[in-house]
């Protein structure tokens, strides 16, 4: 059965008041991510449209968010059609946040989606409500002093990434000041480790609004620790995890992917592969991805590839059309990954947790590095724990996929089980629900809702 799991109350994070110090500590714990080597080794084409290696284009990129957010939020006003006081906020970053979250809408009657003033949410950014950011520009006075400071703690890397310590400013005092204007009744979060994120979980622990986590993807031991009152994981791999990042706070469940449930039920139980997916994040270099398919499309005529790349990926891959007319593409931005990878018999990839979703619905899948760079090889643990199989070189990936070519296992779906606590039980195809029942639960003990 799902398992649960209690741990120490007390939270990792740090954000007390103690003037610069505090606001030092805060900015810390918000850009924690950034100051990791993970994030310093990542490919140069992925880090640059994050932080460019130029520091002349850091700066214009600096001010470019000066006058384009810092400035036009001020402009701009934030009309929501959703009343936000006294609800359960759904406090989303990206496409895939929504995603994970959206099914809380109909089983919390008080849950509103929410995210930041123009933060870019792909298909979604009419669907959700903003939390205004135009008092973000008053409090860049702190800048050269948490700066400084910075420098002295993080080095060198403070410099590269001037940047974003720049964007993260402002974000907790701005937030702080949301919650006691609307007092939410908690904060659901799909995200533990971006900034604007980051920053509202500091902000409501200041204003003691009571925090939930749901995952929304596999989870990484350079991550935060978990410092939410309620924590929904999948598996023991995210919980396990998650103890090597640090002390665990609060209330821990294993509920499960609940963004899988439609889609269990349609397991692909095709005895042999005949389409293939090939699907790649920003840290796959694009030679590497061409050369890849050059090589597929030439030995393997017969078989159907579709190239599928990152939702947030902003390389254009137009030229491949354009060398293979056979190949075909998946709009990342409207399709979701279960709804890609049900039309699919096997998957091709890296370091993704497209991996886990390809296996829970009984795909083909290997692990294969586009490029020498990237993080650390086999980033998630998916061929060491035996969730899939790699390839190293482009023959042993055309051996692969000629023997799954021959015969597609049926029961690929059951390695997944260290990843998704509720597969092989009777809550199989039931994590929304058990999600939400555990959600409830919680509310009802930390925040009962006011009577009208």
């Amino acid at each position: 059965m799902p398992q649960s799991t209690s741990a120490s109350s007390g939270s990792p994070l740090s954000g007390g008041e103690g003037g610069r110090g505090g606001e030092v500590a805060r900015l810390r714990d918000i850009l924690q991510l950034r100051f990791t080597d993970l994030f310093a080794s990542l490919p140069a084409h992925t880090l640059e449209p994050i932080s460019p290696a130029s520091p002349w284009k850091r700066l214009l990129k600096v001010a470019g968010y000066a006058g384009l957010r810092l400035v036009g939020n001020m402009l701009r006003k934030v009309r929501n059609p959703e009343a936000l006081r006294g609800n359960v906020w759904l406090y989303v970053v990206s496409q895939n946040n929504y995603d994970a979250l959206h099914f809380l809408r109909g089983a919390l009657p008080d849950a509103v989606l929410v995210a930041g003033q123009s933060k870019q949410l792909g298909r979604y950014n009419r669907f959700v409500n903003r939390l205004s950011l135009r008092r973000k520009l008053l409090y860049y006075g702190q800048l050269p002093g948490v700066y400084r400071a910075l420098r002295r703690t993080e080095g060198q890397r403070a410099a590269r990434f001037f940047d974003l310590i720049f964007n993260a400013i402002g974000y907790y005092e701005v937030y702080r000041r949301a919650l006691r204007h609307y007092r939410p009744r908690a904060v659901v979060f799909a995200n533990d480790h971006n900034d604007d994120a980051r920053a509202l979980l500091l902000a409501c622990q200041a204003e003691g609004v009571p925090t939930a986590y749901v995952q929304h993807a596999t989870v990484s031991t350079s991550f935060p620790p978990l410092g939410f009152g309620l924590s929904l994981l999948e598996g023991q791999d995210a919980l396990d995890k998650y103890r090597l990042c640090g002390p665990v706070a609060g209330r821990v469940e294993l509920v499960g992917m609940p963004k899988a449930d439609a889609f269990l039920a349609r397991r692909n139980l095709a005895p042999a592969v005949r389409r293939v997916a090939l699907a790649c994040n920003t840290l796959d270099d694009t030679a590497a991805i061409t050369a890849t398919l050059d090589y597929l499309l030439t030995e393997f005529p017969n078989l159907t590839f579709t190239f599928r790349p990152h939702p947030g990926d902003a390389r254009d891959f137009a030229f491949l059309a354009a060398r293979h007319p056979a190949l075909q593409f998946s709009a990342a931005r409207q399709q979701n990954i279960f709804e890609f990878l049900t039309g699919q018999d096997a998957l091709i990839a890296a370091d993704t947790s497209t991996h886990l979703e390809a296996t829970l619905l009984n795909l083909a899948s290997v692990y294969f590095r586009f490029g020498p760079g990237g993080i650390a090889d086999d980033y998630y643990g998916y061929v060491a724990r035996g969730l899939v199989e790699r390839a190293d070189t482009l023959p042993e990936l055309g051996a692969w996929l000629r023997r799954m070519q021959l015969s597609k296992p049926a029961d690929l779906y059951q390695r997944a089980a260290y990843y998704n606590a509720t597969l092989g039980t009777p809550d199989e195809g039931h994590s929304q629900q058990r999600a939400a029942r555990l959600l409830q639960e919680w509310l009802a003990e930390v925040a009962p809702a006011v009577q009208a």
